[in-house]
Order: structure tokens, then C-alpha cells, then sequence
């Protein structure tokens, strides 16, 4: 059974930075695509990054340039490292795995952003 465990969020203040981790109960290295998507109070959940195994990076363009996701084969981990905090990150954040016919999704960490 796959579980994802997230950590690290927290209260920032606007201009801060902040270490999200993503560990993971299988070998990442099988699936193409891990990734961040988050969702604030009532808005829909977006993307925020996306990597694959070859190092094929994709950000959601309002965290481009501030954000920086990465993962670690060996640790089974994914991370995102998250700069340049704005009061509008403010948000749970999700890890996700892609996997054969379907996506495995972790609890969300709370990011709060203070201005």
C-alpha cells in the first residue's frame, strides 16, 4: 500500500522560507511523476510542481522562480523548497505520486504565510 507522509509546513512570514518534505513507503523511483499541488480556502486544488524520474521539472506560474521541487531516489523522498513566501501561498500543500491507472495523494501540510 503506498502512503505519503508530509512534513515541514508552518508560519512563515511574507518573504520567508519554508522546506516541505514528501516521504514515501515505496521506491519513488517506479513512478514517472511526483509532484506539490495545493488548495486554499475555497478554491480549487492547483499545481504548484511536478518532477519526473528523468528530472523533467513543471511549476504552476505563480510559484515560478520561487519554488524549487526535487526528489531523492534513495530516500524515496520528494521536496519542495519554497522561497520568496507571498500571504497568497497560504495554503494546505498535497504531495502526489503518479501511479498505473491512478494517483496516490498524502494528507497536506498547512502553509501560512503571514503578511
Amino acid at each position: 500500500q503506498v502512503q505519503l507522509v508530509e512534513s515541514g509546513g508552518g508560519l512563515v512570514q511574507s518573504g520567508g522560507s519554508l522546506r516541505l518534505s514528501c516521504a514515501a513507503s515505496v521506491s519513488i523511483s517506479t513512478f514517472y511523476v511526483t509532484g506539490w499541488y495545493r488548495q486554499a480556502p475555497g478554491k480549487q486544488r492547483e499545481l504548484v510542481a511536478t518532477i519526473t524520474t528523468g528530472g523533467s521539472k513543471n511549476y504552476g506560474d505563480s510559484v515560478r522562480g520561487r519554488f524549487t521541487i526535487s526528489r531523492d531516489n534513495a530516500k524515496n523522498t520528494v521536496y519542495l523548497q519554497m522561497d520568496t513566501l507571498k500571504p497568497e501561498d497560504t495554503a494546505v500543500y498535497s504531495c502526489m505520486i503518479r501511479g498505473v491507472g491512478r494517483d496516490y495523494w498524502g494528507q497536506g501540510t498547512q502553509v501560512t504565510v503571514s503578511s
